[in-house]
């Protein structure tokens, strides 16, 4: 991954650059973003670029061999960590010996197809979606080990560690040295979208830096880089907030996407209809989604189509970023709620997927849900 290869940016790729140029390269990076938003190859392109011998012009060669290696994301001095747990591609394994190794041709697979990918991805690439994940203290064992040895090429020995709001409190005290004094010429980049969740024991010895949402025209590039072009992308460079990530997701699921519409159809008829049966019949619909992930993203769904009514009843059309035929749909809904309805359903969604990461009982908030947009109806 080169930097050219990223679109927007232009800021972090500077401070990334001045870093590498001057020599002075922090030993701990934390880089912080809405998820999906690029912080992922924008790592990529820095260790990239820190260990290419043939940079110039702002980036590294990407043809020599350090930089195919890296490319291909083989190379033996850069390291990746992320939450595990036993899955269907782990064998026999108990989960505290499960580390990042054992997923790492999975892993591999979803990144080089698309470096934006969210954590529900790598948690469907390897096989663990249905499962609390964290970073265990055999993966900063092994780690350290491997760090300790230093690179085998003579250059940076590199780290990217995904979601390290996941490292256990045994893996951090195992970690903490290294973080704080690694071996010379090693890095480590840590990459979340909830730093608030980090532990501040990490967080205090990182340099952060904040990687921000793309604006709509950077998001279009960046779904063209993946092969996602025409007028559905170009919807959801719209509505994604900035995040490819978020937009490749909506464009790959269409079977996600056609059970949320389906969803989203059957509740607000039942919610119009004023049928509290059917309504409650729903509740059962979305607990057997199966994974917190995929509720929290019909919420999301739920929460951009109700945005798309609220638009054409202030008569604002041109804020509706949706299909043609959707927007009949949309226009069908905004004659039949009533005002104020939208405004009060986006605060009730957003209350349960806070109240979806704090692992409330799931049938007890969609019902809770519910009943309020029956009452707010």
């Amino acid at each position: 991954m080169r930097f050219a290869d990223i679109p927007g940016h232009e800021g972090v790729k500077r401070a990334m650059l001045s870093m590498a140029d001057s020599g002075r390269v922090p030993h701990a990076m934390m880089l912080y973003e809405n998820e999906g938003c690029g912080a992922f190859p924008l790592a990529l392109a820095f260790l990239q670029y820190l260990a290419c011998p043939n940079r110039h012009d702002g980036d590294s060669c990407g043809s020599c061999p350090s930089c195919n290696r890296m490319s291909k994301l083989i190379h033996p001095d850069l390291h990746f960590v992320f939450p595990t747990n036993t899955g269907r591609l782990s064998g026999s394994l108990e989960a505290k010996n499960v580390v990042s190794e054992v997923y790492e041709a999975p892993f591999r697979e979803l990144a080089l197809a698309n470096p934006y990918f969210l954590e529900d991805d790598l948690s469907a690439a390897i096989g663990v979606e249905a499962k609390a994940c964290d970073i265990n203290v055999e993966e900063a064992r092994r780690l350290v080990s491997k760090l300790s040895m230093g690179s085998f090429e003579g250059g940076w020995s590199s780290v990217i560690f995904l979601q390290p709001e996941k490292i256990n409190i045994q893996a951090a005290n195992k970690l903490l040295k290294t973080i704080e004094e690694p071996p010379e010429k090693t890095i480590l980049i840590f990459i979340t979208h909830k730093p608030d969740k980090v532990l501040p024991t990490i967080a205090s010895r990182c340099q952060a830096m904040r990687v921000s949402p793309m604006d709509r025209t950077e998001v279009e590039r960046a779904l063209a880089a993946c092969g996602k072009t025409g007028a559905a992308a170009a919807v959801q460079a719209a509505i994604c907030g900035g995040s490819p990530g978020r937009a490749l997701r909506e464009l790959g699921d269409s079977e996600d996407r056609s059970l949320f519409r389906e969803l989203f159809s059957r509740l607000m008829e039942a919610l119009l209809s004023k049928d509290l049966a059917d309504c409650l019949d729903f509740v059962e619909a979305l607990a057997e989604l199966g994974s917190k992930e995929k509720q929290k993203a019909f919420m999301a769904y739920m929460s951009e189509c109700l945005r798309n009514v609220f638009v054409l009843q202030q008569t604002l059309p041109q804020l509706a970023y949706c299909s043609d035929e959707d927007r009949e749909y949309y226009l069908s809904l905004a004659s039949r709620c009533p005002r104020g309805f939208c405004r009060r359903s986006q605060e009730l969604l957003d209350r349960t997927v806070a109240m979806l990461e704090r692992n409330v009982n799931q049938k007890i908030l969609f019902c809770d849900l519910v009943d309020r947009l029956f009452l707010s109806i």
